[in-house]
Order: structure tokens, then sequence, then C-alpha cells
């Protein structure tokens, strides 16, 4: 399925299919097909809403997979590097200091590391984009469902 490309929230010049379009048009309706009209036109607006956030959803989603893929990669290439790094710096240590402590000069240097790699992907996660377009949209609902000082346009 794709994003609605138009509807309420989307295209303020949306008007449903059978709905009056002029004041005459208007006063002509009665109240119960008028309560219809707006019944219908909001059940709607509600199911675009839905559907663009599925679709909003849908596209992060992929962005957020492929790019997880590539960062797990890394990660493991990363993580082969820095054992066998780690190694040769206890070896080095070990020939001028106790194995014992070498190896404790190691492990604290890699939980430095581990704290400031946390920090920043705390950072990074308070940065990920959220629903913004389904947002924007539906924060403008209430005000079309306020009454307009000039009426029905025509």
């Amino acid at each position: 399925m794709t994003a609605p490309t138009q509807g309420p929230g989307l295209d303020s010049g949306y008007q449903p299919a059978g709905a009056p379009h002029t004041a005459d048009e208007v006063r002509g309706s009665s109240i119960g097909e008028l309560m219809r009209q707006v019944t219908t036109d909001l059940s709607t607006l509600m199911r675009q809403e839905v559907e663009l956030a599925k679709a909003e959803i849908r596209q992060e989603g992929k962005k957020a997979g492929k790019a997880a893929g590539l960062f797990g990669g890394a990660g493991f290439g990363g993580y082969m590097v820095a054992l066998f790094l780690s190694i040769a710096l206890w070896q080095a240590l070990d020939n001028v200091m106790d194995s014992g402590l070498a190896a404790l000069i190691v492990a604290v240097i890699w939980a430095v590391i581990a704290g400031v790699l946390y920090s920043m992907g705390k950072k990074n996660a308070e940065r990920i984009r959220g629903l913004k377009q389904t947002n924007d949209s539906v924060q403008r609902i209430p005000d079309a469902l306020k009454p307009h000082p000039e009426g029905v346009t025509r």
C-alpha cells in the first residue's frame, strides 16, 4: 500500500464526493444529512490518518532495518579488530608488568570506551524521527472541527 496523497489531513481543498459545495446546498440539507456527511468525513479522515501512519512506519522501518544490518556487520568487524588489539596490548603490557595488572588495565580502557559509546548512542537514539507527517496532520484535526465565523465558502 502507498501513503494517501490526498485527503482531509493532506490537502486543504479536499471536498468529499456528494458533500454540499455552496452555502445554498448546505441550507437545503437536513440536519440528519449534514450529520451523516460529517460522520462520513471524520471516518474517512481517520482511515486516511491510519494509512499515513502505516506508510511512515514501513518507510522508516525499512531504513532502520538496513542501517541495523550494516551496523551489525561493521560492529562484528570492529569487535574482531578490538579483540586482537586488546590481546596485543595485554601482551605488550605483560612484558613490563604482572599479567593480571596488564589485563586489568586493558579491561578499564574498554570500560571507558563502552561508557563513551553508550552516551553517544543514547544521544543519537533521542534524535530518531517519529511519525512527523502524521503528527502534524492529526494536530490540525481539532482546528478543522471548530466553527468558522465566515461560514461555508462558495
